[in-house]
């Protein structure tokens, strides 16, 4: 399992959503599903839909034990993570998961997008 972990701000377009993705998978492995949290898959569905993956929703306590590379304090004001993309990414792909790259900010800043992948057992 390869996802792609979403985080994005209230208005993110669609095609925020898509550059974000596009430059976080350059040079991976083809991802399978998505992820972000619960209260932001209705932004995400439409990227979802154009790219015929699953949208996995996580609840905020699905993030709370995950450890993120990235520190932004914002992200950390706001969600209590370091980066809700990876945090998404990891928490999505499972308990083994490792993260293939760190999130990618769109050039509006407006999301970011990071890939994990999950670990057979």
């Amino acid at each position: 399992m390869i996802v792609a972990g979403f985080g994005c701000r209230t208005g993110a377009s669609l095609d925020t959503l898509r550059i974000a993705f596009d430059f976080a998978r350059r040079g991976l492995p083809p991802v399978t599903h998505l992820a972000t949290l619960d209260d932001k898959v209705e932004a995400l569905a439409p990227l979802a839909a154009a790219l015929g993956l699953p949208l996995l929703g996580l609840s905020p306590d699905a993030l709370a034990a995950v450890t993120t590379p990235t520190r932004s304090p914002a992200s950390l004001k706001a969600r209590g993570v370091g980066s809700v993309a990876e945090a998404c990414a990891l928490a999505a792909a499972g308990a083994r998961a490792r993260l293939l790259r760190t999130r990618h900010i769109s050039p509006d800043r407006m999301a970011t997008c990071a890939i994990a992948q999950g670990l057979i057992p």
